[in-house]
């Protein structure tokens, strides 16, 4: 609910934003502007056309440069920064924490990113090659360095004291994390221990052991799979040598959350999650030619096995009415299980050790619904078009076609992910080619024994 109302005030501003663009009313639009949170003027920002970005971002305040770039999604802040000289970038990503001065910079063109560091100090500039130095995608490129560290010899009232005087906590901080001299994590100390334990014990005695790290080459789903399962706050990376490199925090585990969901909606289009609703015509229609282009392959391997058929159609025409049906019901069944074993790898549910299980389970899924519509549906047409012989040709067409939709829905996604292949990129339009071609074979097929007796 409080979600819905967020985006609702975010349009209505936007509603207004505009309109007083339209009427050259350039202070009320920065004044709407500057009373906004860097989050709603970013949405703004996403919500519209490119031409009217370039206005909307340089009446926006140049202190909330920095906080607003890390709100963009990718396709929207590349277009923002392509705005941006090197000048104006150093200055907007000044203090920003190392996750996010990795999200912004990362895809930036190498001569721009060249010319940001000649305009870095030293200090910044290593904050830049230490925020990159690690893979997309990684618990590297997702940490936050800034972390506080604690010796096991040092006093609670000591650890204590020294907060009192740093005066904040990085954010998100909800625990302390123990090191040895070599800065090897050997523990963590909660804050609810700190300020409920003696203050004159030592962190040695009141911190834990067993603490739980994630590798820096760890990938961000296995790390969002682990936040999930273990309701992590935060949680620290180390190296291989367990060197403390940093942490990792809820916020972060969020955006990659949903950034899971949109590429899973995204992806069984064909289409990029990242991708800007409002970027220009010649690059969206550019992306979305190859997913076309693949379809189109799809139709056409379709049509020929129709073309084979091509005399039984001319014999029955009531099969050209027909012949739709059974690919469309195999194609709803199939991605069915699809969704489900999809589901089931990105949450972990599924491993080597219950795959055959899993097949099995969704075979005899997919038998027992094709028994079941192969009745239903060859009846309604025996009464429809009066023949007996085309309620015979459906129902045996539908069985065959929903039974191998079952197998190939949990196949196809398994044998991807085998592969290294992204089964909801590349899923939905397999599946589909395969329920096709099986589900106008077998109907077609049918016919044409049928009718040849």
């Amino acid at each position: 609910m409080l979600e819905n109302t967020d985006s609702q005030n975010a349009q209505q501003c936007l509603h207004e934003v505009n309109k007083a663009l339209e009427s050259g009313m350039f202070v009320k639009a920065r004044s709407i502007l500057e009373n906004m949170p860097a989050c709603d003027v970013a949405l703004i920002l996403e919500s519209s056309p490119p031409t009217n970005r370039k206005v909307l971002w340089n009446l926006t305040d140049h202190d909330l440069h920095g906080e607003i770039l890390e709100e963009l999604n990718e396709d929207a802040k590349d277009g923002i920064i392509n705005l941006m000289g090197a000048t104006k970038l150093v200055a907007a990503t000044e203090g920003m924490d190392t996750d996010d001065l990795a999200y912004v910079l990362r895809s930036i063109p190498d001569s721009l990113y060249q010319a940001v560091l000649q305009e870095m100090d030293e200090q910044d500039r290593h904050r830049v090659q230490q925020a990159l130095a690690y893979p997309e995608d990684t618990a590297g490129s997702i940490m936050n360095t800034d972390t506080i560290t604690l010796r096991p010899d040092v006093s609670i009232d000591v650890v204590l004291r020294y907060l009192r005087l740093k005066g904040e906590l990085p954010e998100a901080t909800d625990t302390l994390y123990v090191v040895n001299e070599e800065d090897q994590l050997i523990g963590d100390v909660p804050l609810s221990t700190l300020l409920t334990v003696n203050p004159s014990l030592s962190i040695a005695e009141v911190m834990n052991n067993k603490i739980e790290t994630l590798l820096v080459e760890m990938p961000e789903t296995d790390i969002a799979k682990l936040f999930e399962r273990h309701d992590w706050i935060s949680a620290p990376v180390v190296d291989e040598s367990n060197h403390l490199l940093g942490r990792i925090t809820i916020d972060d585990i969020v955006d990659i959350i949903r950034e899971n969901a949109e590429h899973s909606m995204m992806g069984m289009a064909g289409m990029d999650d990242d991708e800007d609703t409002f970027a220009p015509i010649l690059p969206s229609t550019k992306r979305r030619t190859l997913w076309l282009s693949i379809n189109l392959i799809s139709a056409l391997i379709a049509a020929s096995v129709t073309n084979m058929f091509e005399a039984t159609l001319e014999q029955m025409a009531t099969l050209a009415v027909l012949m739709t049906i059974v690919p469309s019901m195999g194609g709803i069944a199939g991605n069915q299980t699809l969704a489900l074993v999809i589901r089931g790898i990105a949450v972990g549910h599924i491993g080597t050790g219950n795959t055959k299980w899993l097949i099995g389970k969704e075979a005899a899924v997919g038998v027992l619904n094709g028994i079941i519509w192969a009745l239903l549906v060859a009846t309604a047409v025996t009464f429809w078009k009066g023949d007996l012989s085309v309620g015979l040709i459906i129902a045996g067409a539908m069985f065959i076609n929903l039974s191998a939709a079952g197998i190939a829905g949990v196949t196809i996604p398994l044998i991807m992910h085998k592969y290294k292949i992204d089964p909801a990129l590349a899923g939905g339009m397999a599946l589909t080619t395969v329920t096709d071609v099986i589900g106008l074979f077998s109907f077609l097929g049918m016919a044409t024994l049928v009718l040849s007796y």
